[in-house]
């Protein structure tokens, strides 16, 4: 019935998961740099686009990250959209290695946020709003700018896996 109070029914992280995660969602790398110029950035699966008009994106990092708030002073990212074949730089992202750069190739986006090489795609963005979303961060940024990689398959999360869309 429709505007009829509903009865609360519980949901379990378990249960939400199970069934969300038959949606493929987008992987990338949220990468800033902290107050003393060194790279940091997260491995992110909540990537979305959210409004065109202004140009506006989404994603939301961990409550526990220790990356996000080094990048957030910044004032502004960049997200690397990852390849199927980045599935090495994906797990990197998403430890808490001290230097996750190390070895990786990479360059400085327009913004001056660090851009990965081999991504199907980078979106540079200025920090537009945060909001508390349980215990995530829901983080809307402005893109600045933007550029299409190669055009190889890129990598989503799927049913608590990794894979290449092709």
């Amino acid at each position: 019935m429709v505007g009829a109070e509903a009865e609360e029914t519980p949901i379990s992280g378990t249960e939400l998961r199970s069934v969300l995660g038959r949606v493929p969602t987008s992987v990338g790398v949220v990468a800033g740099t902290g107050p003393d110029g060194t790279p940091v950035g997260l491995t992110i699966g909540t990537f979305t686009s959210v409004s065109l008009s202004p140009p506006l994106i989404a994603f939301c990092p961990g409550g526990n990250s220790t990356s996000w708030p080094k990048i957030r002073p910044m004032g502004r990212f960049c997200v690397s959209l990852l390849a199927a074949d980045q599935d090495g730089v994906c797990a990197v992202f998403a430890s808490k290695q001290p230097d996750k750069f190390a070895g990786l190739r990479w360059d400085l986006g327009r913004n001056g946020a660090p851009r990965l090489d081999g991504a199907v795609a980078w979106v540079e963005c200025d920090i537009q709003h945060e909001y508390d979303a349980g215990d995530h961060t829901l983080v809307i940024g402005r893109v600045t700018a933007l550029e299409a990689g190669t055009g190889c398959a890129p990598m989503v999360f799927l049913g608590g896996r990794y894979l290449g869309v092709h």
